[in-house]
């Protein structure tokens, strides 16, 4: 009975939105603009709540953002943390991953990097309940597929 309860309480959803914004730079401008103004959601609102949440992160921290939009104007939404390729291009002093990964290196990172990479993905709403062990098996994949290179130490 209970989540019978529950479900009549739920307002309904008018939309989910994914964006990928700089910390502490949202603006009312594209991609923020456009993409809350077709479900006619408060832009100011949402700049202000976004930037005073990311002020922890550097300025051009890339940061997701799901925004779970409702029928009746209002909006919720959840930051997480920078994505895992951005982490590991900054870990290896690069700008861009090998055009031709698996065949080129383009940098290479620790063991000790991944590890911490993987800590912090781990905090995320999404690597909760995910041994730390999987999370590193993952933060190596990405790596690989970027043509970076992991290795136990620099030499």
């Amino acid at each position: 009975m209970a989540a019978a309860a529950k479900d009549l309480l739920r307002k309904p959803i008018a939309a989910t939105i994914r964006l990928t914004v700089p910390a502490g730079a949202a603006r009312p401008a594209p991609p923020v603009g456009p993409a809350l103004g077709q479900y006619r959601l408060n832009l100011m609102t949402f700049c202000k709540d976004f930037n005073a949440r990311t002020q922890k992160y550097k300025p051009d921290t890339p940061i997701s953002v799901k925004i779970t939009a409702d029928k009746d104007n209002t909006f919720d939404f959840v930051v997480k943390s920078p994505p895992v390729s951005w982490y590991l291009k900054k870990a290896a002093g690069i700008e861009l991953g090998s055009g031709r990964a698996g065949h080129l290196v383009a940098g290479t990172v620790t063991l000790k990097h991944v590890y911490e990479i993987g800590k912090v993905k781990g905090e995320d709403g999404g690597g909760k309940g995910v041994g730390l062990e999987s999370l590193c098996r993952s933060v190596i994949g990405t790596a690989r597929s970027m043509g970076i290179g992991v290795v136990k130490e620099l030499d």
